[in-house]
């Protein structure tokens, strides 16, 4: 009797073992048909947000994957505008070409944002609104080059105060363009969380320069007063001894966006623009003009870095 009771435990022991066997061998293969080469599986998007939109291909950039669609009202998300996506799939984009009327769908995550399932529609394209140089406030400006002395301006921070370019000569400064009602993750919201991380890590640097300040400069000064910039300000936990948001008259937002290459313009209730970030050195002068989106807060901090060693 003792020797049967054992041999039953023999023969549970080694059917749970092939049963174990059998339930990892299963997990490892479902984890490794959905990554394959037994790469980690992904982390998923957080907040992912989908939106069928409706536009107009305005321009194909030469990189092949993004395209500037000036597209309509997306309920409950942003106003019409005009503005670069890039296409998940770049080769949905063949075939197509300016002036063309697409639908696509628009997914959006915190940090991230592109379109895909781009058809054109047999419907006939919006109607369109009117050119941006109807809306063009500002004086004569000639453009800026890096080495060129950077003009004074004055603007209103987030406190109220009002502050003068010229007040932070000694200082690297580094600014960028944005306004508060921009929701896409990959342009406005880009921009803050890049010079949050900036923030962090010149704090953060043994033996860092202390001379630096960042300029997030609003082109929406109709909306964005410096109440609204405080309460931006404060999602991105900055520091006014280092950053500063700021508004003032459009004719000087305008002036100083286009000596710097950065234009903006009302679509209908939104606004239309590009990109630029640009570092000033410890003298004043234009150290770098970054187009675009594309730049790393790494990058940055050398780029201050290097700023904030100039002699005055």
């Amino acid at each position: 009797m003792l020797m049967f009771r054992r041999q039953n435990l023999v023969v549970a022991a080694a059917t749970a073992a092939v049963l174990l066997s059998v339930t990892v061998s299963c997990t490892q293969e479902n984890s490794l048909a959905a990554n394959p080469a037994g790469s980690p599986p992904a982390t998923a998007s957080t907040n992912q947000h989908t939106y069928q939109v409706k536009g107009v291909i305005k321009e194909l950039k030469p990189d092949g994957k993004t395209v500037e669609i000036k597209h309509e009202e997306v309920p409950g998300y942003m106003p019409a505008m005009t503005m670069p996506f890039e296409a998940k799939d770049p080769k949905e984009l063949k075939g197509l070409q300016a002036g063309d009327a697409v639908s696509f769908r628009m997914t959006v995550t915190d940090t991230d944002g592109w379109i895909d399932q781009i058809t054109k529609p047999n419907t006939p394209k919006p109607a369109e609104l009117p050119s941006r140089a109807n809306f063009r406030i500002a004086r004569e400006v000639e453009p800026l080059k890096e080495g060129d002395l950077l003009p004074e301006y004055h603007f209103t921070n987030e406190l109220g105060q009002v502050v003068s370019t010229s007040q932070f000569k000694g200082q690297a400064l580094a600014f960028t363009f944005f306004f508060t009602r921009c929701p896409y993750p990959t342009f406005c919201p880009l921009m803050s969380v890049n010079f949050k991380e900036v923030q962090t890590k010149l704090l953060a640097l043994p033996d860092g320069p202390k001379n630096w300040h960042l300029f997030s400069i609003s082109f929406d000064p109709e909306n964005d007063s410096p109440a609204t910039l405080k309460s931006y300000a404060a999602r991105y936990d900055y520091n006014p001894e280092h950053w500063s948001f700021l508004t003032g008259e459009l004719i000087d937002i305008t002036a100083i966006g286009e000596q710097v290459g950065e234009t903006f313009w009302h679509d209908g209730a939104g606004i239309s623009h590009n990109l630029r970030t640009v570092v000033v050195d410890a003298q004043g002068r234009v150290q770098k003009i970054i187009r675009e989106n594309k730049w790393t807060s790494d990058e940055l901090v050398a780029e201050m870095v290097k700023a904030a060693a100039v002699k005055p």
